[in-house]
């Protein structure tokens, strides 16, 4: 056979070689899981893990610490007890090929993200600062084998979402702060066999557990009541101390409790001085009957008694009414010779009086042992005598309320300090009904304060349903939510997002709030396709003035001021005309009550100086916060960006430097903007934000002054459209490139 010639070989070597060198190039892993470890390494606060870089790399390629993979695929990141901080954040989802998830005994905290990777089978977060409520979320991972939760500072009620985790083996939430009732759709776990749920404060029964297979159960110190189902007492590790349960015998009528004997004993024929079974039985049907019969004597005793103590007793007392009527009659008709408009009173006068004028003294009852001058304290009950009546500021009726209203008729209570609440209260079956049972494909968002809902209502009204799940522990009073509805329902201003309602009904917690048809700020500049292009720079101004006017009204109109504390874009909803509105406003008690260590991951990158290095948050923190959106605005970039080169991930140290040089201010430029912006807006813009933006908190300018800059500055952008419009002869939103000097 011919041999090829040796020309064509070294061709083929030098191809392959050159393939190979191309592969380890691009690297082995795939793009969109190097895209997510990118992103959890900057979460996690960027941990001296071996290998691990915050942009591009090679996880699977590399070997990165903790990381396995098959193929070009992440499958599972094991990082327990390496002293990890900062949270989980967003981006999760990425993780496509992720099977196992295991962060066990660290320090990351945070709230769980909704957003997790969709093939999980082992997700072990156990031993960290996890805070907040489960994420619904969990009910789509219907993989999971594993789900291990245990010591981390969650709260709220365990949600109803085990139904589709039929595959569930270890399920451990305990050490936390859980309460309400176990939900029903953990019967649905008909492969677990291991569950934790000790030192929570769960209540209610545990009957939702008997139908379980369960070899391991651990339900101590809650506040579980009721009785132990039996079956659940036949588990081989079953630990249920500390709790309210029932511990009486069973029902004497339970014929199982009277053959079985107890666990541990001999059987019956090898107990000493056993007697036959059959003279067992007739002894103790024998004492059964006696006992049976003389229980009904002693019952029928004790009613006869009963019938005659009630009987003497209205005697008694319709006699010593009809006494009191005799002495009241002679009171009356003794001062005839003082008032002779009293001589005609008859006895029935006397009665109707005191039938018709309300009593408002103290009323003691009379006793048995009173001697004949009870007839002269009996005296005493009548209304005309001098007793002064209970302080009228005590009991002062509000002036909103009637003596006659049916609120003031079923409970005169004094006034508590609560203002008043100036909006609808929603039942939860409306809402239910109205977001489909708070369903997957009606939610719109989730924050550090809870998840945002779509509610249609029957007259095609639409609104936005805040689901505070996360902070009912905080809220568990009702009075401290109703509090807090009646200081949010009196914040009025154009571009604030309006309160219309809330509910607070079987525990749950609900703000009801306006819809904006637009969606989110941050959705309209960093989700591209078509949304960014509607944002032109008039707009983007006019953005920023509505939302400086907001912060304004919160900090220096409103009596008592109003520090906002989580100021993003994503809090910044936008109406069908692109008008802004700000949301979680009168928010700031219940962000504040977050430990300052678990920054939510939206707010990475809007956070002030002061706030990272001690913890204080005031208004200047606020301004801060609008500077770093107002960047945002001005380059279409994320205020903290892991897919980015490194000198460029932080907006705020990109970009302050250079918000002076001209012409790398025009580099900078979001390029939706297609250069259609005025140069000199342009400029004045960004002197505004360097501003906001100083380090030191002091320099930074009240949002009346940046409010009063936007107005200038719009005010500019006005006019030169105008003088457009009249050299041109037609009407546009925007002047043409930059060339426009204003």
């Amino acid at each position: 056979m011919k041999k090829p010639p040796r020309n064509n070989f070294l061709a083929a070597l030098a191809g392959l070689l050159l393939v190979l060198d191309f592969s380890y190039t691009q690297g082995s892993t795939d793009l969109q899981d190097v895209y997510a470890i990118n992103v959890l390494y900057t979460n996690l606060g960027f941990p001296p893990l071996t290998g691990w870089v915050q942009s591009a790399g090679d996880p699977c390629g590399d070997n990165w610490q903790g990381v396995q993979c098959v193929g070009s695929n992440i499958t599972e990141i094991t990082l327990s007890n390496l002293n990890l901080g900062g949270q989980l954040g967003y981006g999760l989802q990425n993780f496509t090929s992720l099977i196992i998830l295991d962060l066990q005994n660290n320090h990351i905290g945070d709230v769980i993200p909704f957003q997790l990777p969709p093939h999980l089978q082992r997700l072990l977060l156990s031993g960290n600062q996890f805070t907040g409520s489960l994420p619904y979320s969990l009910s789509t991972l219907t993989l999971l084998s594993d789900l291990l939760l245990g010591s981390n500072h969650l709260t709220g009620s365990i949600p109803d979402i085990f139904q589709d985790l039929t595959g569930l083996i270890n399920l451990d939430f305990s050490v936390n702060n859980f309460s309400g009732q176990l939900p029903a759709s953990l019967s649905a776990l008909t492969s677990l066999s291991s569950l934790h749920l000790q030192n929570n404060q769960l209540s209610g029964t545990v009957d939702t557990l008997a139908s379980l297979n369960l070899t391991d159960l651990n339900i101590e110190k809650n506040l579980f009541s009721g009785q132990i189902p039996p079956k659940l007492l036949t588990i081989p590790n079953f630990k249920y101390t500390g709790n309210q349960f029932n511990t009486s015998p069973a029902s004497p009528a339970s014929p199982a409790s009277r053959s079985t004997p107890p666990p541990g004993s001999p059987p019956s024929s090898s107990r000493p001085g056993n007697v036959s079974s059959s003279a067992q039985d007739s002894q103790h049907n024998k004492s059964r009957k006696y006992l049976t019969n003389g229980r009904i004597a002693a019952i029928a005793v004790a009613g006869l008694l009963t019938a005659i103590v009630a009987v003497l007793v209205i005697m008694f007392f319709v006699m010593r009414k009809h006494e009191q009527k005799s002495a009241l009659g002679k009171k009356y008709r003794g001062k005839g010779k003082k008032k002779k408009h009293e001589d005609k009173l008859s006895y029935q006068d006397v009665e109707n009086e005191l039938k018709n004028k309300p009593w408002t003294g103290p009323v003691t009852p009379i006793s048995n042992a009173q001697d004949e001058r009870s007839e002269e304290k009996a005296i005493t009950l009548v209304p005309d005598v001098n007793i002064k009546p209970p302080p009228i500021e005590k009991y002062k009726v509000p002036a909103n309320m009637s003596i006659s209203s049916p609120a003031h008729k079923m409970a005169f209570k004094p006034p508590t300090s609560r203002p008043p609440i100036a909006t609808t209260a929603y039942t939860v079956a409306a809402l239910q009904q109205s977001t489909n049972s708070f369903g997957q494909e009606n939610l719109i968002g989730e924050g550090s304060l809870g998840r945002v809902y779509r509610a249609e209502l029957p007259d095609g009204k639409l609104l936005a349903i805040k689901k505070l799940d996360c902070l009912a522990s905080m809220l568990e009073k009702d009075e401290d939510f109703l509090e807090l509805v009646a200081n949010i329902s009196k914040l009025r201003h154009g571009n604030i997002t309006e309160l219309v309602g809330y509910c607070f009904e079987h525990g749950q917690r609900l703000l009801v709030y306006e819809y904006m048809s637009n969606g989110t700020l941050h959705e309209m500049l960093h989700l591209r396709d078509e949304l960014s292009k509607k944002l032109s720079w008039n707009a983007r101004v006019k953005t920023a003035l509505g939302a400086a006017r907001a912060l304004e009204y919160l900090h220096e109109v409103f009596q008592p001021a109003v520090v906002h504390r989580n100021f993003t874009s994503i809090n910044i909803l936008l109406d069908d005309e692109l008008n802004p509105h700000l949301s979680d406003c009168g928010l700031a008690t219940l962000t504040s009550s977050v430990p300052d260590s678990q920054v939510p991951a939206h707010m990475l990158g809007y956070n002030a100086p002061e706030f990272a290095m001690s913890g204080a948050y005031t208004m200047k923190s606020d301004v801060y916060s609008f500077g770093v959106v107002m960047l945002e605005l001005l380059t279409g970039r994320k205020p903290l960006d892991s897919s980015r080169p490194r000198p460029e991930q932080s907006l705020v140290r990109w970009a302050a430097p250079q918000l002076h040089d001209i012409d790398a201010l025009s580099k900078m430029v979001d390029p939706a903007l297609k250069g259609i912006y005025s140069a000199k807006s342009l400029s004045r813009f960004a002197d505004i934000i360097s501003l906001c933006v100083q380090p030191e908190p002091e320099f930074r300018p009240p949002m009346s002054e940046v409010v009063q800059a936007l107005v200038r500055l719009m005010q500019r952008i006005n006019s030169g459209r105008k003088r457009y419009e009249a050299a041109s002869g037609s009407k546009s939103l925007e002047p043409p490139g930059s060339s426009l000097q204003e």
